[in-house]
């Protein structure tokens, strides 16, 4: 990250720079999904589920929700995948877990995630988690991180 950006708060993120519909879900969504299936398998052997959040929209979106609901500027940035999967590799991550995100933001470019399904109310009898309330709720888990002093 360039002096000029240090402090801007940006999400930075490759290959999103097209709507995306699933953002929005959350662990404790799926989690529910989950535990209704697992409280009646029968019915739910063989069937895929889509999972999606309640909206479709693109980065410079979700960047303006993470500014309302942290009460900062919070800034998209769009990363060139292969600079944005060596900064995971940077980072520790495991090589299979990078060429998975590497994959899912490839697909993400191509538009193959904007999309929503009614699946999760389906399943059960809830809405998914918007994007403001999942930040709202997890506020302290974003916090700001101090600069790094040289």
């Amino acid at each position: 990250m360039t002096t000029e950006h240090k402090h801007d708060n940006p999400i930075l993120v490759t290959g999103a720079a097209g709507a995306v519909g699933g953002i929005g879900r959350t662990v404790i969504d799926v989690a529910r999904a989950v535990a209704v299936i697992l409280d009646d398998p029968a019915p739910h052997i063989g069937q895929i589920y889509d999972l999606t959040g309640p909206e479709s929209t693109d980065p410079d979106h979700y960047a303006r929700l993470f500014s309302e609901a942290l009460g900062r500027p919070i800034r998209y940035r769009d990363a060139p995948l292969p600079a944005w999967s060596e900064g995971l590799r940077r980072a520790k991550f495991p090589e299979h877990v990078v060429r998975h995100l590497t994959a899912i933001a490839d697909l993400a470019r191509q538009g193959r995630y904007d999309r929503m399904t009614d699946t999760l109310r389906r399943l059960t009898g809830e809405a998914p988690t918007n994007m403001r309330d999942f930040v709202k709720l997890h506020a302290a888990e974003f916090k700001q991180l101090e600069p790094a002093h040289s």
